[in-house]
């Protein structure tokens, strides 16, 4: 695969499915009611959404189906690896809390990340529906798209299970740690 390519070799495509497929196969409580079928299909039909799944999968975010949107056809996938995903991790959380930053800075934010992965950021609400499929970031956290007035203050909120509880917090958006990553969402 080229750098500037987002496209994938016919060899990745197919490890790539099986990968999914299996994933889609063991945690059918996921999708109920959803075949792979017709997500193959969609994912084949899509080819540039098969890329950032793959990064989504590289970075270490076990990608599965979690709904079909009945409005737009498009299946959801949410990353669903147990905790934070690894590659994702000591990210702040935007172009300008990075900036804002004088010494420290980080190795990357989280809405340049994920936008170069070509998926979102999940939103608080999204994060707590990952939450009632599994029990997930009972170690880590995870970053989630926060509010534009809490974002102009200088804030950036973030989710974890702790307790049996998802708890929502806050932080300058400037900090970063290396149990704090972000989950990414796909619409395919």
């Amino acid at each position: 695969m080229s750098s500037n390519e987002r496209t994938l070799l016919p060899e990745q495509i197919e490890n790539l499915l099986n990968i999914l497929k299996a994933r889609f196969e063991k945690n059918k409580n996921r999708h109920e009611h959803i075949s792979w079928d017709d997500v193959q299909a969609r994912l084949q039909a899509h080819p540039e959404k098969l890329w950032s799944l793959n990064e989504m999968e590289a970075t270490g975010g076990e990608p599965d189906v979690v709904a079909l949107d009945n409005n737009t056809g498009e299946y959801i996938f949410f990353d669903f690896v147990a905790e934070s995903p690894k590659g994702r991790r000591s990210f702040c959380y935007d172009r300008d809390a990075w900036e804002s930053r004088k010494e420290h800075k980080p190795q990357n934010n989280v809405l340049e990340a994920a936008k170069a992965m070509g998926i979102e950021i999940l939103t608080e609400e999204q994060y707590r529906q990952l939450q009632e499929l599994g029990k997930f970031d009972l170690k880590t956290s995870s970053w989630v798209k926060t509010p534009e007035d809490i974002r102009n203050l200088g804030g950036a909120i973030f989710c974890d299970r702790r307790y049996n509880k998802v708890f929502t917090y806050h932080n300058g958006a400037e900090s970063y740690y290396g149990a704090r990553g972000f989950r990414g969402v796909l619409k395919v």
